[in-house]
């Protein structure tokens, strides 16, 4: 009887001992929806001409007057709308590889691809072609960052450290190259290529928003999908081969779909630092372990930081007009400096 009653008092400890932490990564989520929900409401209520909240979010569902309807839809949502779209690419394509290399290094804007996809959407505005198809042409230039650090790292095996060091070269490179690409514009074309050296939200347009949204909802898909390999992946090479995974295969799987994620996102800011990096840090702070819903909250968290770094640029700080990627830029180099002063000494330590 005694047994019994122990059992049933065990049995009845595990689940609420789990219930906490089961329940922590849907909290968080509740509450980081809430918070976007308070960051959207607010930037699409300030600007040159401030509104009332409420009237700012009947204007952003098309009711109320209609000079609101046209200032909060035409000129405020589309800057708002690139923000999350970008942020959610940005932290989801930091989360995959940071996972893929175990490493806290690995993020796009460090391993080049973000200078890449600029370099992109620059060569193609140089053309003057249609807004519609800078997306396209900036993943072109994430693809060719990816296969440069390829090139000069792969040889090698996937050292990660290798892989940071030429990504930062490749990153220089291609900046370079953008910069040079701007200075050669005409005047009417210069300041529209400028922001892609910076990252900024500005002057973003509904075209711009759907094209990218679209082809980042769906390489999110794909992200999810990709989830249960790279849970396989995390046992180690041989394990995974062991239970059939094709792990060169699976490996380049991710790597493209993160590619792809922060191309996208940078065809809409430009090359805007610290979201890949640091996003997918927090959440393993707050959420713990790698899951499919500290994915989406990884996602979650980047929309909200590149969206609440784009309000500080534009009304907290008292230069105007200043980019967003400015302050990510800010925020992200100490961060980056204490990874790699972290890094080594890690490595050091397990040298020893």
């Amino acid at each position: 009887m005694t047994d019994t009653v122990g059992t049933d008092k065990v049995s009845a400890v595990r689940p609420a001992g789990r219930r906490p932490a089961a329940l922590r990564t849907p909290l968080l989520a509740l509450g980081g929806v809430l918070v976007l929900l308070v960051l959207i409401t607010v930037s699409v209520a300030n600007g040159d001409m401030p509104l009332a909240p409420v009237d700012a979010v009947k204007g952003l569902l098309g009711l109320g007057d209609p000079g609101t309807v046209l200032i909060v839809q035409e000129f405020r949502a589309p800057r708002m709308a690139a923000a999350v779209v970008a942020g959610i690419g940005l932290a989801v394509a930091g989360a995959l590889l940071q996972r893929l290399f175990r490493n806290p290094l690995a993020s796009p804007d460090v391993m080049g691809v973000t200078g890449g996809a600029s370099f992109g959407a620059v060569a193609m505005l140089a053309t003057g072609a249609s807004q519609a198809l800078i997306p396209l042409a900036a993943l072109g230039g994430g693809l060719l960052a990816a296969a440069l650090l390829a090139v000069f790292a792969w040889r090698a095996g996937v050292n990660v450290t290798r892989l940071v060091l030429v990504g930062l070269a490749v990153q220089a490179g291609l900046a370079a190259a953008v910069n040079f690409m701007v200075v050669s514009f005409p005047t009417e074309l210069a300041g529209s290529a400028l922001q892609w050296t910076t990252g900024s939200v500005y002057g973003r347009t509904w075209t711009e928003v759907w094209v990218a949204g679209a082809a980042v909802a769906l390489a999110l898909v794909v992200a999810f999908l990709l989830h249960r390999r790279l849970a396989v992946l995390d046992l180690g090479d041989d394990s995974a081969g062991a239970l059939g995974l094709h792990t060169s295969a699976a490996r380049l799987q991710v790597l493209v779909t993160a590619v792809v994620l922060a191309s996208l996102a940078a065809a809409l800011t430009g090359p805007v630092a610290f979201v890949a990096l640091a996003v997918p840090h927090m959440v393993r702070f707050a959420a713990g372990p790698p899951t499919a819903g500290t994915l989406a909250l990884s996602g979650l968290a980047g929309s909200i930081l590149l969206l609440a770094s784009d309000l500080v640029a534009q009304h907290l700080l008292p230069v105007s007009g200043l980019p967003v990627g400015v302050v990510t830029a800010t925020l992200g180099a100490p961060w980056l400096l204490a990874l790699m002063i972290r890094q080594s000494s890690s490595v050091n330590r397990s040298a020893r």
